[in-house]
């Protein structure tokens, strides 16, 4: 029972790309693996970029 967990930065991802991201990953584990796509959870997170750091200050910070 794989669990993928995609997390992105909150910044305008559609439904569309969500639903993208959803299907290509179960099709990944399903051709590489051999899982069942019925078994396989798909999770997208969306972070705020406040939350988000790289090189110790937040994405917010950085694009300023």
């Amino acid at each position: 029972m794989p669990y993928v967990n995609i997390q992105v930065t909150d910044e305008g991802v559609t439904q569309d790309q969500k639903q993208e991201l959803i299907a290509r990953a179960t099709q990944m584990l399903v051709d590489v693996l051999g899982k069942d796509p019925a078994t396989t959870f798909v999770v997208i997170e969306e972070v705020p970029t406040d939350n988000w750091g790289v090189a110790g200050r937040s994405v917010t910070e950085r694009r300023r």
